[in-house]
């Protein structure tokens, strides 16, 4: 009876929960992302250096980082369904208001609000999803709501870069229809979120007696397992696991946010090409991407250690990323993105896997928060670097030679990330999270 009771619970959570939140995924990832676009036509009218222009994403993920852990803090006290639906409203909001930019100051403190706006999303979502899946289906469950950032450039790219091309259209540029466009959907989805998304398993009206017991009995004996937890969840700022997974986690967004921001103007670099040609072409990786996700975390799962697949897939992206910065070929480039692009990507599920294997509560709230903020720093700093080599160099395609001192440096770190968690007793060698990761997520 409990195989049965098992599977239909997690087929019900699986297709109540995850098409919606993965929804919210791509309307975040295209309103932190939207700017890629809007510096084609943005930055020179307001007459911006690269460097310069690209400090608007550290002043994002600034603010993004120093409100992680109070953003979750403030989920896991008021419930994911008031919250999220709280942080779509602002970032919706802050994100049409960009479109008033005039002056450098005020695209900075646009950039700024919207990372305020948006801090605790994701690792929100990381958290909301410990609640829901045991450990059995956590890593696939996690793979599939990040199947959403993917989608969000495949969706997003084109439909940009058309937007782009609307110079003149009600008087305004295209830069302004990107960030109005963008924007509005995130607050118009507020409301349902509100409506559908349940505070936790007790509040699930969709299922059944049963299936509740089972899963709370299952959540609750996993806390259990993890080991007693501080009763102040900020002395997460202490504990040396929490800060490893950080400082290895930045490797993840200093190269994807690095690429997202100058993936459009790469792509613009290979001839005449219309907007909506240089977003479809920017799309492509992103597909590539998808596959990644949905294999990788099932192979990390089945063939050896979860460490040794991180390694694995950043030393992909170093290798792609140095395709594309050397090959005389549009064709090439594209080829060495993609690599680079799914080696970036398709990791971060599994390295996402290990938190809840030492963390619960509050703690994993906090703990979560910690490691996507101090990590997603590198979403600014990536940037930033990618802008420095670009400036001196005049060339889009050099600035890759950053992304590939980084890929490189967090081939390392995840050996020395191994023997941190290992000795703490937070992940074994079996993988992060002791599912059986090659069977589909709402079958098991």
């Amino acid at each position: 009876m409990e195989p049965d009771t098992s599977r239909a619970t997690i087929r019900k959570i699986t297709l109540r929960l995850l098409p919606l939140l993965a929804l919210l995924y791509v309307i975040a990832y295209i309103d932190r992302s939207n700017v890629g676009f809007a510096k084609l036509t943005l930055q020179e009218e307001l007459g911006l250096s690269a460097t310069v222009f690209t400090a608007g994403q550290v002043f994002f993920f600034v603010a993004y980082a120093l409100l992680e852990v109070p953003s979750n803090l403030a989920l896991h006290r008021f419930g994911a369904h008031r919250w999220i639906a709280r942080i779509m409203v602002t970032w919706g909001l802050v994100t049409v208001a960009t479109a008033l930019v005039e002056t450098t100051w005020q695209f900075y403190l646009a950039r700024f609000l919207l990372g305020a706006a948006e801090a605790g999303f994701f690792p929100g979502v990381i958290y909301y999803l410990t609640r829901w899946f045991p450990s059995t289906h956590r890593g696939a469950a996690i793979g599939m709501f990040m199947l959403a950032g993917p989608i969000s450039f495949i969706v997003g790219n084109p439909l940009m870069g058309a937007l782009n091309d609307l110079h003149g259209v009600w008087g305004l540029e295209g830069w302004q229809w990107i960030f109005i466009a963008t924007g509005v959907p995130a607050v118009l989805v507020a409301p349902v979120v509100l409506w559908l998304l349940p505070k936790d398993p007790a509040s699930a009206s969709w299922l059944t007696a049963a299936e509740r017991q089972w899963l709370t009995t299952r959540l609750d004996a996993e806390a259990a397992e993890a080991g007693e937890q501080p009763r102040n969840p900020w002395t997460v700022l202490r504990d040396r696991r929490v800060l490893s997974l950080a400082l290895f986690f930045l490797c993840f967004p200093l190269a994807t946010y690095g690429l997202a921001f100058w993936l459009p103007t790469i792509v613009d670099g290979f001839g005449e090409l219309s907007g909506l040609a240089v977003g479809a072409l920017s799309a492509v990786p992103y597909v590539c991407v998808m596959a990644g996700l949905l294999v990788v975390p099932r192979l990390a799962k089945r063939h050896g250690s979860p460490f040794g697949w991180l390694a694995l897939m950043l030393g992909l992206s170093a290798a792609g990323f140095a395709v594309a910065a050397v090959a005389g070929s549009p064709w090439l480039q594209m080829i060495g993105i993609c690599v680079a692009s799914v080696g970036g990507f398709a990791a971060q599920p599994v390295m996402w896997g290990l938190v809840p294997r030492f963390l619960t509560g509050a703690a994993a709230a906090a703990g979560i928060g910690v490691i996507n903020g101090i990590g997603n720093l590198g979403g600014g700093f990536g940037p930033m670097g990618i802008a420095a080599v670009v400036d001196s160099t005049g060339s889009a395609l050099t600035g890759l030679v950053f992304l590939i001192v980084v890929s490189v440096l967090g081939v390392f770190g995840a050996f020395g990330l191994r023997r941190v968690l290992t000795r703490g007793g937070a992940a074994d060698a079996d993988g992060p999270d002791g599912a059986d990761a090659t069977e589909p997520l709402a079958t098991r």
